[in-house]
């Protein structure tokens, strides 16, 4: 006897169709993040003499703090807390676009599509240059391609190191951070269910109590792809402040 366990294409894996014409379900989940969000802070901003939920404006405020105390502060200073609404709906979008990944049904975050990590960081890399451009003027790109500090010669290959790190690695980076985390755990995940279904319902006696060894190791995983999904946004959100501060402010 022959014991074969059958797995999908992996173009099914990272593929959904479309629900209807240029419109599938990782869009879906964009769209939801987006009205989630919306919705908290709507719910949250309602007066209390409209009896707002208490547990939803509590919520809001341990997300505003969050953004303020973790990631403003230590990167931008008190002068950044202008940039309080775009950092947190940077984070909170991502965070709602990681979490489906999780989902049993689901196993898919949006963000496991390169589009929407690459839309992020294009956005993250136009705000930072015309920040830089708006604070500095045209010395924006004098400062950042010839850093003080360093002796005149090493210019000739200071400059271009710090010319693509700046303009170029950056979107890239951000891109390529949270896509590659996220598909490579929703990958995993999607693996190992599958394995799971096959060997638990599968027709041999002998494959089915091997079954569980699969199952706890998705059960690791999906816990373990929940802090990932909060850390892949924590740090495209930190990363983003950390640019957009050193273009307002290079001395620091």
């Amino acid at each position: 006897m022959v014991l074969a366990l059958e797995f999908p294409p992996i173009n099914e894996i990272l593929r959904w169709r479309d629900l209807f014409p240029t419109f599938n379900k990782v869009a879906l989940i964009a769209v939801a993040a987006s009205l989630i969000s919306i919705v908290i802070f709507l719910l949250a901003a309602r007066k209390d003499g409209l009896k707002a939920p208490q547990g939803v404006r509590n919520l809001a405020e341990t997300i505003v703090e969050f953004i303020e105390e973790q990631i403003i502060m230590p990167t931008m200073g008190r002068h950044g807390m202008g940039w309080t609404p775009f950092l947190l709906s940077l984070f909170l979008f991502i965070y709602l676009c990681n979490l489906p990944g999780i989902i049993p049904i689901l196993y898919m975050p949006a963000t496991a599509r390169i589009a929407i990590p690459m839309f992020l960081a294009l956005l993250v890399w136009v705000i930072f240059i015309g920040v830089g451009f708006k604070h500095q003027g045209p010395a924006y790109i004098k400062n950042s391609l010839f850093p003080p500090g360093v002796p005149g010669p090493l210019y000739i290959l200071v400059a271009p190191i710090e010319f693509i790190s700046t303009f170029l690695v950056r979107p890239f980076s951000l891109t390529v951070r949270l896509f590659a985390n996220l598909l490579a755990g929703h990958i995993l995940l999607v693996t190992f269910s599958l394995l799971t279904e096959e060997l638990v319902q599968g027709d041999s006696l002998v494959l089915k109590p091997v079954g569980i060894l699969p199952f706890f190791m998705l059960m690791f995983i999906t816990a373990f792809e929940v802090l990932v999904g909060f850390l892949q946004a924590y740090i495209f959100t930190i990363l983003a402040a950390v640019y957009i501060g050193g273009a307002a402010h290079p001395e620091h």
